[in-house]
């Protein structure tokens, strides 16, 4: 591939939006030391500005308590308390990491839970979250209230202006978060947004959250037919999502599976794991959870075609994409490697002029959602390790957030290809970021890549950081450690080190005002180029 560079191509504004906003594990996670500090880390490296995470209202945060569960005698249940000083404790945290929180209104506390037969009130979730709507609405805004005005007691109410209050996850993923009908999602939409806009009506609300950029325009339809309060649009998307398409490429509902189906999937698990000879969890657990990704044709730009119908079907709101990644598969083996790095680039690129903000989904593997694995690399989501070790795409998202906030408009097709580009400028520098992205990571031989830059004069310098084989991979550093469950301080320094992706000077030609720059990119290689 051959990418020119000259001075009558457009310029347009590079739109960092992924710097919107960073996903995390569920809110208890929030109160630790290890993961403020590496919040901190994120947002002081790539700029990201907010987090969201998931159960701010779970049990464990413990914010409906009454007497029946210390006393277990009839009326003691009549003596009750909220006490929302955790959830106080985890958004300081998020503060003193200089972020502010993007609030996830879930899940519902077992206090106020809907028990109903045949409704399982539990998700299927290592901290096992009430996935059901609340048994008396009237309860659930009077606890809702009581929880915003706790916030702005305690932040203030021009804090807590400036963050975003977003109802639920993912309610199109029965069993999973949402034990419920779209419709009665909807319901618990209108009168979360009702009760907190009648607390402060300045204060942003939006959904609906869903998986797969799904319910969208049905959602906004609902909203303003009802005089639903509304400011914004959030929804997901993940390249390697089973469930993927838009509300009007599926079913009615706009749901997939449901109880049987899960219990289905159960029984095929039995059979699964009898073939498996590695006895550890995470030897089992990626044997029944398949990386589809490296198993099926799944197309690399259903996000960029999913954010352009959402976009539309938004109809003049905010698009948030609130989580959004390759693989939507947690402990996939490919989740740790440059794969990730090469399509995140690609897609934050490709997506830009659609979503007014979004984010990766996560910062970090202090992650719990489906099992706390105590192998460092264990295809957990975030960018850097549970102990802080920088992974493929965090370095791949330091190449965007260090680039200018000039990008040149290459055209499209500079995105389409196997090998795409992506090129800066600002302060006498062009950046261009080179990524040969595949949705399978496949031991094909390297392809050239050709830079061809106008330029008047001879640079002074060329430099280059990859992110190959070779360099920003601690997942084969920690490989050929053997692989260990624990690592101690100076084993993660010391692949920190190793790992890390430094400038490197880097051989360039320059002939009749053109400089030309050479490089030989193997399957999802990220490379970064700084002209000076």
């Amino acid at each position: 591939m051959e990418i020119r560079i000259d001075s009558g191509l457009p310029r347009i504004p590079h739109k960092k939006h992924w710097q919107f906003c960073v996903g995390s594990a569920h809110a208890l996670m929030a109160l630790r030391t290890d993961y403020t500090r590496q919040l901190k880390f994120i947002h002081d490296t790539l700029g990201i500005q907010r987090v969201r995470f998931h159960g701010i209202f779970c049990d464990d945060m413990r914010t409906v308590n009454d007497l029946s569960s210390q006393l277990d005698v009839p009326g003691a249940e009549a003596f009750s308390e909220y006490n929302f000083n955790a959830c106080g404790v985890a958004y300081d945290n998020v503060l003193s990491a200089g972020m502010k929180p993007l609030v996830e209104l879930s899940f519902m506390p077992e206090k106020l839970a809907l028990k109903e037969e045949g409704r399982p009130v539990k998700g299927g979730f290592f901290y096992r979250p009430n996935i059901v709507p609340p048994a008396d609405y009237s309860k659930w805004r009077e606890y809702l209230q009581a929880f915003v005005r706790f916030l702005i007691h305690r932040y203030g109410v021009e804090e807590v202006r400036t963050w975003l209050f977003e109802v639920w996850n993912e309610p199109d993923l029965p069993f999973v978060f949402w034990n419920g009908t779209r419709d009665e999602y909807f319901r618990l939409y209108a009168e979360s947004a009702r009760a907190i806009k009648d607390v402060d009506a300045q204060i942003r609300v939006g959904g609906p959250s869903t998986s797969s950029s799904k319910w969208i325009s049905s959602f906004v339809k609902y909203c303003r037919e009802n005089g639903v309060p509304v400011d914004f649009v959030t929804t997901h998307q993940y390249a390697g999502d089973p469930l993927g398409g838009v509300e009007d490429q599926g079913d009615e509902e706009g749901q997939a599976g449901g109880f049987e189906a899960w219990q289905a999937r159960l029984r095929q698990a039995e059979e699964t794991l009898k073939g498996v000879d590695e006895k550890t969890f995470l030897a089992g657990y990626r044997a029944v959870t398949p990386d589809k990704s490296e198993t099926t044709d799944i197309p690399d730009d259903l996000f960029r075609r999913n954010a352009a119908r959402a976009c539309e079907q938004a109809q003049g709101l905010p698009l948030y994409y609130t989580e959004w990644n390759e693989n939507a598969i947690f402990s996939a083996y490919t989740n740790d490697t440059r794969k990730v790095a090469a399509y995140d680039v690609k897609m934050a690129l490709a997506v830009a002029d659609h979503v007014t903000g979004s984010s990766i989904w996560c910062f970090s593997d202090i992650f719990e959602e489906l099992h706390p694995f105590p192998q460092e690399f264990h295809g957990g989501f975030g960018m850097i390790t549970q102990n802080g070790i920088p992974k493929p795409v965090y370095h791949a998202m330091k190449l965007l957030a260090d680039a200018p906030d000039a990008r040149v408009d290459l055209g499209a097709e500079a995105l389409d290809g196997e090998i795409g580009a992506a090129a800066f400028e600002g302060d006498g520098e062009t950046h261009v970021i080179l990524f040969r992205q595949k949705m399978k990571n496949l031991d094909l031989p390297k392809e050239e890549a050709v830079i061809r830059l106008a330029c008047a004069s001879k640079p002074e310098s060329v430099t280059v950081r990859r992110i190959d084989e070779d360099h920003g991979n601690p997942l084969k550093l920690w490989e050929d450690m053997g692989r260990p469950d624990a690592l101690n301080r100076s084993e993660v320094e010391a692949l920190k080190e190793k790992s890390a992706v430094r400038p490197e000077e880097w051989p360039f030609t320059w002939e009749d005002g053109v400089l030309t720059v050479r490089a030989e990119l193997g399957v999802n290689d990220v490379y970064g180029f700084v002209i000076k």
